[in-house]
């Protein structure tokens, strides 16, 4: 994965990463609404926006980001993502470019989908859990992450990572009780 350039470094085009992502909402979604412009790790930014939206969108509207209505967002958000990170991919010329983190955002709010109610320490380890997933890449997340390509990849091997995730706080709950 290509590390993100700062906002002010030039894509093809001429432009800089932020007059690229305005460019089509494409962008503007792949790159996380602006959070996957992060000189210093993007994809953790990503997840933490991920986090923040998911908390703070079920907090203010409860009946609206239910979980049966977060599951139809994510599901959404997945087939969205698919097409609007192969877009970005194609016109930055790199197709997993480290400033796309939609694919952390949607993966997330899986993970917090299955979490939730949750206090802040469960939600912090689902955070760590998921990073390093995400970072470290077990198998067969690099095999996805190495072969399989576009969109769907892009978006894939993370929803793989949320699994991994979700399996290790399962195990740890049931140990727990």
């Amino acid at each position: 994965m290509t590390p993100a350039p700062r906002s002010s470094t030039p894509v093809p085009g001429g432009r800089s990463m932020l007059q690229f992502m305005r460019r089509h909402p494409a962008h503007l979604l792949a790159q996380g609404f602006g959070s996957g412009l992060s000189p210093i790790m993007p994809g953790t930014s990503g997840t933490l926006f991920g986090w923040a939206s998911f908390v703070a969108l079920t907090t203010a509207w409860p009946a609206w980001f239910s979980p049966l209505h977060w599951a139809w967002i994510i599901v959404a958000g997945f087939a969205v993502g698919t097409w609007a990170c192969g877009k970005t991919g194609r016109d930055m010329g790199v197709s997993d470019h480290g400033s796309m983190v939609w694919d952390e955002i949607i993966a997330f709010w899986l993970v917090m989908l299955f979490v939730m109610p949750a206090g802040f320490g469960t939600q912090l380890g689902a955070f760590v859990l998921f990073r390093f997933f995400d970072m470290v890449k077990p198998p067969p997340i690099k095999y996805f992450d190495r072969h399989v390509k576009g969109g769907f990849g892009v978006m894939w091997d993370d929803i793989v990572a949320a699994f991994y995730t979700l399996l290790v706080i399962a195990l740890w709950r049931a140990g727990a009780s």
